[in-house]
């Protein structure tokens, strides 16, 4: 099953105006088949290999000339001093799109790049499928919704709880796999193994417990001495932690808005995770249809309205300005969209079925508080048809991402 990637436009377009592309994103996230089939006269390589990666390591300026033309490296970073070499490389050739790099440790990369590739290199970040390439469909961004170009969808053959918990890792969909045997797997061979060798964690299990809180708290404010606490470890290790899952796309820290409508603002972040397959699969619910009836089921969808609207912009090679607005009275808009300027695009998260006019309630305080006046808002809810009430924009799920 071939499902074309909409950062694919972007590469094309990176490998015209930079030596270097740097393709980043989780394990497992289609970094691969992107530059393979998006840049098919590309040699390949990979890091993963030990032969090669011994070579790398042994011999990097050997190794580099092995190349005659444009090559793709992945998981790069496995060979620090291959960076140092392609600068000198790249700057002598001066040839656009030479060198594309791929890898999953986001830290470790990127600190090779900004030693020795600043300024020649090109940073894009893949995640996961977002619903609109499993759907086939173009990307259409989410800010437009402001101007009142929201779309219009009905039912097709899949439903809200089977995608949530399958969540959008590649492998799952392009093999059929059983979504919890398959993460599963990838949780301890993938995110254990990279953690571990990140910040050297010496016990699993407690690692896996820190995993699980964090799971809890999906869509909640982060309270860090609480979660330290809960799982035996210090502030400090658990703020360590919680970087290095957001620097490898597990999790996502939605920071809050400050501008201040007169009222004392919270300031502590939400956590979300980007994918809700693992979501799922951390939170123990078995099916889709044990997620139907969860008790996080509000939560889960929330987390994935949040993980699509990042893609959105991430396949875009846009930064993602989104973040929440919390006020100490408890008044709460779940997304706010910076649009450019001073336009604020508020979005409400809503996981029931049928549109209830309580659901736009936050967004109409927000707006009158705000000083938006008419501005139109949105209600992201998990039924099936899209429509304007009152110049909100109701929007399926089917709608968003």
């Amino acid at each position: 099953m071939i499902i074309r990637r909409h950062l694919e436009r972007r590469l094309l377009k990176a490998v015209k105006d930079f030596p270097v592309v740097t393709i980043t994103g989780p394990r497992q996230s289609g970094k691969t088949t992107l530059a393979q089939m998006a840049l098919p006269r590309h040699e390949y390589v990979s890091l993963e290999d030990p032969d090669e990666r011994r070579m790398a390591l042994e011999d990097p300026r050997g190794f580099l000339e092995r190349f005659s033309g444009k090559v793709i490296i992945d998981e790069a970073q496995r060979a620090p001093d291959l960076f140092s070499y392609i600068q000198g490389i790249v700057d002598r050739t001066g040839r656009q799109g030479q060198f594309v790099l791929t890898g999953s440790q986001n830290f470790l990369l990127l600190r090779q790049i900004s030693q020795s590739l600043a300024g020649r290199c090109a940073i894009l970040h893949l995640l996961p499928f977002s619903r609109s390439e499993l759907a086939r469909e173009d990307l259409f961004p989410v800010e437009e919704i402001a101007k009142g170009s929201g779309r219009t969808f009905v039912g097709k053959d899949n439903n809200l709880f089977d995608m949530l918990f399958t969540g959008s890792y590649p492998r799952i969909h392009d093999k059929g796999l059983a979504p919890h045997d398959w993460l599963s797997g990838y949780y301890q061979t993938y995110v254990e193994r990279d953690v571990r060798e990140v910040l050297n964690v010496g016990d699993l299990e407690t690692f896996g417990r820190f995993m699980g809180l964090c799971a809890g708290r999906a869509g909640a404010l982060l309270n860090l001495s609480s979660l330290a606490n809960d799982c035996g470890i210090t502030h400090t290790t658990a703020r360590r932690w919680l970087s290095v899952l957001e620097t490898s796309f597990i999790i996502r820290l939605l920071r809050p808005h400050h501008k201040n409508f007169n009222k004392r603002l919270v300031k502590s972040p939400k956590l979300y995770f980007l994918d809700s397959g693992l979501l799922c699969y951390l939170l123990r619910i078995r099916s889709a249809e044990d997620l139907a009836l969860h008790a996080s089921r509000g939560a889960i969808f929330e987390s994935w309205v949040v993980s699509e609207t990042i893609k959105n912009f991430t396949h875009r090679g846009l930064r993602s300005d989104v973040y929440f607005w919390r006020d100490s009275a408890g008044h709460e808009i779940d997304l706010l969209i910076d649009t450019g300027g001073d336009n604020l695009l508020p979005i409400e998260i809503k996981s029931g079925q049928t549109f209830n006019p309580d659901f736009a309630k936050e967004l109409n305080w927000w707006r009158a508080t705000s000083g938006s006046g008419e501005r139109s808002g949105v209600v992201v809810y998990g039924g099936e048809k899209s429509f304007n009430y009152k110049n909100i924009h109701a929007l399926s799920w089917r709608a968003w991402g």
